[in-house]
């Protein structure tokens, strides 16, 4: 439970449109008005007023100290998956964060290292959702390596790395498992890849464990259009893209129940 004799110092992170700008603005006063600080560089918590994409954003805003920040959402749209909020629930909200200790709930999280053909620099990510991989123009060609063995030689339209949160996301588009967030897993699923006679992938998603890494290797083409969530950045002379369950885990903050299962089947088949 989070909760100590210094102030809780919160940030909130608006989608910008007036109902989510009035709303933060609103929570910001009622939080204030409890004695709680405002601090948008060293927040105990984050909190999202808009949608999935709102909370993705605060995510990477913060993503410097997720051992010291917590975030919890409020939607005012359609319902999103990272919810635990609506609008008409932030006055129990304000009060839950003013005066209740927090549990912590952490899920597991994709780090990504892009490594290059000039050899020296590299990038690394850290993803909520996913990671892409696509080719800049053509069809994608990967040598897919699993724990350092080749496993098979992909061409399709790309490749999706999913954490388990990330599961409901572009991978369940994709027709990829919803793993629960328990797990300590990635996922990688194709994207239309081509199988015939002459060429063939293993055309299901797969689940790799926390001491798994993949590593994909360019065969034909080295400059790519990578997405990291909502990220997206074109990288040229790529010599590799590294996939693996990081280190790090998101946080989020909890104030009443809310099971995966019950958030799974509110966002995808509830009335």
């Amino acid at each position: 439970m989070k909760r100590t004799d210094a102030p809780l110092a919160f940030a909130i992170t608006s989608k910008g449109d007036d109902v989510s700008n009035a709303l933060a603005q609103k929570m910001k006063t009622y939080l204030l008005d409890f004695d709680l600080r405002y601090d948008e560089e060293a927040p105990d918590l984050v909190i999202s007023v808009g949608g999935d994409g709102t909370l993705l954003y605060a995510f990477h805003r913060y993503c410097h100290r997720l051992d010291k920040t917590a975030f919890v959402g409020v939607h005012t749209g359609h319902l999103g998956f990272y919810a635990d909020w609506v609008p008409e629930e932030i006055e129990k909200l304000v009060i839950a964060i003013a005066k209740t200790p927090y549990q912590v709930v952490e899920y597991p999280l994709l780090e990504v290292t892009i490594r290059y053909i000039n050899g020296g620099r590299e990038a690394k990510y850290l993803a909520l959702n996913e990671c892409t991989v696509k080719c800049v123009s053509g069809t994608l060609v990967m040598d897919v390596e699993i724990r350092g063995d080749l496993f098979e030689r992909f061409r399709g339209d790309g490749l999706c790395i999913s954490t388990p949160t990330g599961s409901t996301a572009y991978n369940k588009a994709l027709g990829g498992a919803i793993l629960h967030p328990s797990l300590e897993a990635i996922q990688v699923t194709e994207m239309a890849s081509i199988n015939n006679r002459v060429f063939r992938t293993i055309g299901s998603p797969l689940v790799l464990p926390a001491h798994h890494t993949c590593l994909l290797k360019p065969v034909n083409h080295i400059d790519f259009q990578i997405t990291v969530d909502h990220l997206s950045l074109v990288h040229k002379e790529v010599k590799s893209i590294q996939c693996r369950v990081a280190d790090e885990k998101v946080r989020f903050a909890r104030f009443r129940p809310f099971p995966f299962w019950r958030r799974v089947r509110d966002s995808f088949i509830a009335d």
